[in-house]
């Protein structure tokens, strides 16, 4: 069983590996793809103004700006699930798990980072900044990733996908061959946004620490502030309804 995931704005400094290589990136063969679009990143980032980047980047300090200006392919790398941070990041608490829940993670978890598309958690990425839905001069990237991407993860993802990704990352690959979970929250009887990101974290968590392994696992599993109230079905896809407690 696979898991997809968004990625997050925020990420973490430093690292300690080589950055970008083919070794340091699943799906090897589609690594080249993956280059034509730093290339394109690249170039831009370098022809842009450091005022210009900052209202690209969405920056306001300039520190900031001149960090991410740097260029990617010599920046030190660390692991996806490492790199990112905020809300999502902070409830899976990766750090806080023994080695078999790390790997649990490490091995079934996919990240859609909107540069570098489709990578494992344990994917070696460098500190980068490239907003959800920023463009690159005449390129639609998640029409790229959907394309190039597609067929290579049909083939290497398992039949049964916990799809814990925001509606907006299903540009970058539509589970359709496969059997797909997925979650709505709600508090007070509405559905809630930003804090969804927080259960979904707090779902990826539990599922690392039981090594969940089919959705029948999963379905019987108590989760702490979580209660189930209805499974909506729809071809492929099933959607747990969630209450927070």
């Amino acid at each position: 069983m696979n898991i997809l995931l968004a990625p997050a704005e925020s990420k973490s400094t430093g690292g300690a590996e080589a950055s970008f290589n083919i070794k340091n990136f699943f799906l090897e063969a589609n690594f080249d793809k993956r280059k034509e679009v730093l290339d394109l990143y690249e170039t831009h980032v370098e022809n842009l103004s450091h005022e210009e980047l900052s209202s690209w980047f969405s920056l306001k300090k300039m520190s900031e700006v001149v960090r991410y200006k740097e260029s990617l392919l010599h920046k030190v790398g660390k692991k996806a699930i490492l790199r990112y941070t905020g809300v999502a990041f902070d409830a899976i608490a990766y750090e806080s798990l023994n080695k078999e829940a790390q790997n649990y993670i490490d091995e079934n978890v996919i990240i859609f980072s909107n540069l570098f598309g489709p990578i494992k958690a344990k994917d070696i990425i460098p500190d980068y900044k490239f907003k959800q839905g920023a463009k690159l001069p005449g390129f639609n990237l998640e029409k790229y990733y959907l394309e190039h991407f597609s067929k290579s993860l049909d083939a290497c993802l398992d039949d049964e996908i916990i799809d814990l990704r925001a509606g907006y990352y299903e540009k970058f690959y539509k589970c359709t061959n496969k059997k797909v979970l997925c979650f709505k929250f709600l508090k007070d009887g509405k559905v809630i946004s930003h804090w969804a990101k927080h259960y979904r974290g707090i779902l990826l968590n539990v599922l690392s620490k039981n090594n969940i392994q089919t959705f029948s696992e999963f379905i019987h599993l108590s989760i702490p502030g979580l209660e189930v109230i209805e499974i909506e079905e729809k071809k492929n896809v099933k959607t747990m309804i969630m209450r927070i407690t």
